[in-house]
């Protein structure tokens, strides 16, 4: 009988190997590599978890997070990039979400009966 850790380990194994992991993994790569785009981005995750932290306290998000957050937005999707980063993100993010449905198969069919 398999171990489903020794499954979900080889899963995480052939995940890496995706095109595109390679491609995020590559363009992660170069904005890190660029120092003015790494700074951008650190700062911007930065602002996402902490709306994050709030949202999860229920605390409201003020006019300034919004203004901050509208400002943080425009500057990451005009930097080259950052934003083709988060293209490749999207694109790996769409095999996270399919397989996440695959392995949640079995409790979205007990609720379905």
């Amino acid at each position: 009988m398999t171990n489903i850790y020794d499954t979900a380990h080889q899963l995480e194994r052939e995940l890496r190997d995706t095109p595109e992991f390679k491609t995020l993994k590559e363009a992660h790569e170069k904005v890190t590599a660029n120092k003015e785009s790494n700074e951008l981005f650190e700062e911007f995750r930065a602002f996402q978890m902490m709306l994050q932290e709030k949202q999860m306290t229920g605390a409201q998000f003020s006019d300034e997070d919004i203004s901050r957050g509208n400002d943080l937005s425009t500057r990451v999707q005009a930097d080259e990039l950052i934003a083709g980063m988060m293209e490749k993100e999207r694109a790996f993010s769409i095999i996270v979400n399919d397989l996440n449905g695959i392995i949640m198969a079995p409790v979205s069919e007990l609720y379905a009966k």
